[in-house]
């Protein structure tokens, strides 16, 4: 199975002070996240916290256009600490559908994997089951999502993310 390079966090190629935080404050609450380099990569950190009807983190690539239509998924080498997180993707720049699959990964270095078969469309925290099906040749952002009422402090790390290619 060959794979296309996206972000090498792990050998200085990509710096996620690029990527973006969206937390949620944009809607009245007060969790808070970074995503900052380490000796192993980078790290999405912070605290999610239920306060003021808060409770979501959220770290995204720069915009721009990664156009995966040669690919059937995503490998990504992480590290968790025991919570469940969600790998987004969003098609359309500022979009309101992110296209989710859910992240449960080992507290040791691990490669996952996310078929985009296996993701699923929502606005807001809602699941929007009639949304249209997720164009991988249409991706402009993708990232990291901590959220269910995980309230309190939170670390995933990440080394790197490729796309796997369609075998021909």
């Amino acid at each position: 199975m060959s794979s296309r390079l996206l972000f090498d966090f792990s050998s200085s190629t990509d710096d996620p002070a690029e990527w973006r935080s969206v937390d949620d404050p944009v809607m009245g609450g007060v969790s808070e996240s970074a995503f900052t380099a380490t000796e192993a990569g980078a790290a999405f950190a912070g605290t999610v916290s239920l306060k003021q009807g808060g409770g979501f983190c959220s770290v995204r690539a720069p915009e721009g256009t990664y156009d995966l239509g040669d690919t059937t998924g995503l490998q990504v080498r992480v590290r968790g600490d025991g919570k469940r997180y969600w790998c987004t993707m969003y098609t359309d720049p500022g979009g309101p559908i992110s296209y989710r699959a859910p992240l449960q990964p080992s507290t040791a270095w691990s490669t996952v994997s996310v078929s985009f078969d296996a993701l699923t469309p929502y606005r807001r925290g809602t699941e929007v089951p009639d949304a249209p099906p997720f164009a991988p040749a249409h991706l402009r952002t993708l990232g990291f999502l901590i959220a269910d009422e995980q309230d309190g402090p939170f670390r995933l790390e990440v080394a790197w993310i490729r796309a796997v290619q369609k075998r021909s």
